[in-house]
């Protein structure tokens, strides 16, 4: 079981504070393009209900043309504290699309500049910014002139090895007007691959005044904690520890208020969520829900036995009653094999 340190849970106690913005946690849910839609987030934030969430990354030129607001801006009041991320190399239509994202409810706004895809890269969006900081340097003041929420930036530590500039980087992104930073310690070169470069993070955090968040490798309540502890950063942001495990971020941020350890979920209880999110996903969005649903259906399928199986099954799943079919068979199977080793137990000797 990890240790919280005296030392360590008196510097989080605090609110978070980004700009005039309070947040009681200090553990957030990253944006996760495909994966951080309004489903998501209240699965999320049910298990962690004061912690900042994000949108998954709305592209700006795309709302200048839009007729209506794409439906991942789709906020609702009661998930708040809420964060709207932000992508494009144009300060002016970041300017505009940032108006409407506060006119959505958005209560900071963030800037994509660590994606490392190539269809967003190659136009000048991401992580590619990380190469033209004076571009970066244009948004971020343009989005704060425009809005008087904060304005806050992801990003990276560097394009590759050979251009890790992150320390002049993020100095500009605060003395632009940036009121956080979060920083995913690896370069763009290395996209998910390797391990965080926590120590860099740790670095960056020395120089800044600003809050900085910590990104990469948090995927368990003692990898936060010895994150926190090695970088001194003011939080933790959890990505891909998430995907089929909506319950990370309040594990983590349970812990980090009370130095107690929350049960982990038993296989039948993360089935019982994926259940729950796939019938979600068909009510909110139809059919392309169903189809959005086979990747998170593998993700919660995993670590019990036949989950091998039981993933290849809901890869092809084309309907929310076979979906949940499948579900409810692999929880009656668990529940059996349960019940027969209990039984066997209180056969033994003592």
């Amino acid at each position: 079981m990890p240790q919280l340190c005296p030392e360590l849970q008196k510097r989080l106690a605090p609110p978070l504070k980004i700009g005039n913005l309070e947040v009681n946690s200090r553990v957030l849910q990253s944006p996760l393009s495909g994966v951080t839609d309004l489903v998501f987030r209240r699965l999320v934030r049910r298990y962690a209900p004061e912690s900042m969430m994000y949108t998954e990354m709305v592209h700006a030129s795309g709302l200048r043309y839009a007729r209506e607001l794409p439906k991942i801006m789709e906020v609702y009041p009661q998930e708040r504290p809420i964060s709207i991320q932000l992508f494009d190399c144009r300060p002016q239509f970041l300017a505009e699309a940032a108006v409407m994202a506060v006119r959505e409810g958005a209560d900071t706004i963030d800037i994509n500049m660590g994606c490392p895809v190539n269809k967003i890269t190659k136009n000048g969006g991401g992580s590619s910014l990380l190469r033209d900081p004076n571009t970066a340097e244009a948004i971020v003041r343009a989005v704060v002139q425009a809005v008087a929420v904060p304005v806050t930036v992801k990003t990276r530590i560097g394009w590759c090895d050979e251009e890790i500039n992150i320390f002049d980087f993020a100095r500009r992104m605060e003395d632009a007007g940036a009121q956080m930073i979060t920083i995913h310690g690896r370069t763009r070169a290395q996209g998910y691959n390797g391990t965080a470069r926590w120590d860099i993070i740790a670095q960056v955090k020395e120089m800044l005044s600003i809050p900085t968040i910590a990104n990469g490798d948090i995927v368990s309540v003692e990898s936060a904690v010895r994150c926190l502890q090695e970088t001194g950063a003011d939080g933790v942001m959890c990505s891909r520890g998430t995907l089929g495990y909506p319950f990370l971020v309040g594990e983590i941020d349970y812990f980090l208020k009370t130095g107690q350890q929350l049960p982990a979920p038993t296989a039948i209880q993360r089935l019982e969520c994926a259940k729950e999110h796939l019938q979600a996903l068909w009510e909110y969005k139809g059919d392309r829900g169903i189809r959005q649903s086979r990747k998170h259906m593998t993700w919660y399928a995993k670590g019990f036995v036949g989950a091998g199986e039981l993933r290849d099954r809901l890869a092809r799943v084309e309907s929310v009653a076979q979906g949940c079919a499948l579900i409810d068979g692999a929880i009656a199977q668990l529940a059996q094999g349960n019940a027969a080793d209990t039984a066997t137990s209180q056969l033994q000797p003592a």
